[in-house]
């Protein structure tokens, strides 16, 4: 469950099915696996690191450098910790956007001791100069360093001890290619199905010290978005509707109730995706729509609809991204109750963009 780096969010990231961490999830860390064997769910993942990290510690050497890739919530920084403790070796974290030069992270990677795991969030903000020190203390464990300024300047090479660096992100596609190639062990995490994360609420749950249903903890699953951080984040929330209310083991029932309450439907989505598909389907009768159109139309920012609304959206088919515009799919239309346009007729509607200022009629849909 990875955990942002630093930096201002995105507005809407305060919404209780907001994949990134926020300030109410600082009890999530107690609910965190502190073993492989404790850690549900991504199996090729954990498998993968079951055999690479016995076979360093059957070499006694450092592991080879580590990089999780996947959305926010999915278990990064976990996992991250996890590979220390299988070690039995230090760790050390910090984030790409907090390591602002080149004499920051030297200090860090002089400090490690032999083996020690230090962990990166968001390595892709990572600043290019800082990049270019990791690259030779990744590959032969020296920093070259510039001591000095103008004709007095020279270069020193300092040895460090074999470490491994665990980076983790959210955008993979942001890493340049240099940074990326220089990882060994590249690991991608996946969404969670339903029954991992009913396991995942269940085991929350008795650590928490309350009791709940196999069918309450999987009407809480269902409604995650497929990331135990949001898992996590509704049974908490659940917990304290059915402390209120005196319930003594949360069945489908309280939960569906308390969730409810949470604004938070069957399919996961909450009152500002309910806004968004209603805009496209009553105001621009399903599409297509330019994204800048969208955004004036509900008082959002482009760069909100696209990071934290559209994601899930996207990849549950309620909303098609099309050169065109933003076209509502056939799901969107079932889970609104609205009958579904002929599939022809909709994608021949002529664009009606060109009043709104966004000229280029978001052909250039990212």
């Amino acid at each position: 469950m990875a955990d942002d780096g630093a930096g201002s969010a995105p507005a809407g990231t305060d919404r209780i099915v907001a994949p990134v961490s926020g300030a109410t999830d600082a009890g999530e860390r107690s609910l965190r696996p502190e073993r492989l064997a404790d850690f549900v769910g991504q199996r090729p993942v954990r498998a993968n690191l079951e055999v690479f990290i016995a076979a360093a510690a059957r070499r006694g050497e450092a592991l080879d450098h580590v990089l999780f890739a996947g959305p926010p919530g999915l278990g990064k920084t976990t996992l991250a910790h996890i590979v220390s403790r299988e070690l039995g070796v230090g760790f050390r974290a910090t984030s790409g956007p907090v390591i602002g030069r080149p004499g920051d992270l030297a200090a860090i990677l002089t400090n490690l001791q032999p083996r020690d795991v230090l962990f990166i969030d968001e390595i892709h903000r990572l600043p290019a100069v800082v990049e270019e020190i990791l690259y030779p203390a990744m590959e032969d464990f020296k920093l070259d360093l510039i001591i000095g300024e103008g004709p007095a300047a020279r270069s020193i090479r300092i040895d460090i001890a074999p470490f491994t660096l665990v980076g983790a992100t959210t955008r993979a596609g942001l890493l340049s290619n240099p940074l990326r190639e220089r990882f060994g062990i590249p690991l991608r995490l996946e969404f969670y199905d339903s029954s991992e994360l009913q396991t995942i609420v269940q085991r929350g749950a008795a650590r928490l010290g309350f009791e709940i249903t196999a069918e309450g903890a999987g009407e809480i699953a269902g409604r995650s978005r497929g990331t135990p951080r949001i898992a996590i984040r509704l049974m908490r929330r659940v917990r304290d509707f059915a402390a209120v209310q005196g319930v003594a083991a949360v069945d489908a029932a309280a939960a569906d109730a308390a969730l409810k309450r949470l604004n938070v439907d069957e399919k996961g989505l909450d009152s500002m995706d309910g806004q968004y598909l209603r805009c496209i389907a009553e105001s621009f009768q399903g599409g297509p729509v330019g994204v800048e159109t969208l955004a004036a139309a509900l008082s959002e920012a482009r760069d909100t609809l696209e990071d934290v609304i559209e994601p899930y959206l996207m990849q549950r088919g309620f909303v098609l991204r099309t050169p065109r515009g933003r076209v509502l799919g056939a799901a969107a239309y079932q889970h609104l109750g609205l009958p579904a346009p002929a599939a022809s007729g909709q994608m021949a509607l002529p664009w009606t963009d060109a009043d709104d200022g966004d000229d280029n009629g978001d052909a250039d849909e990212r």
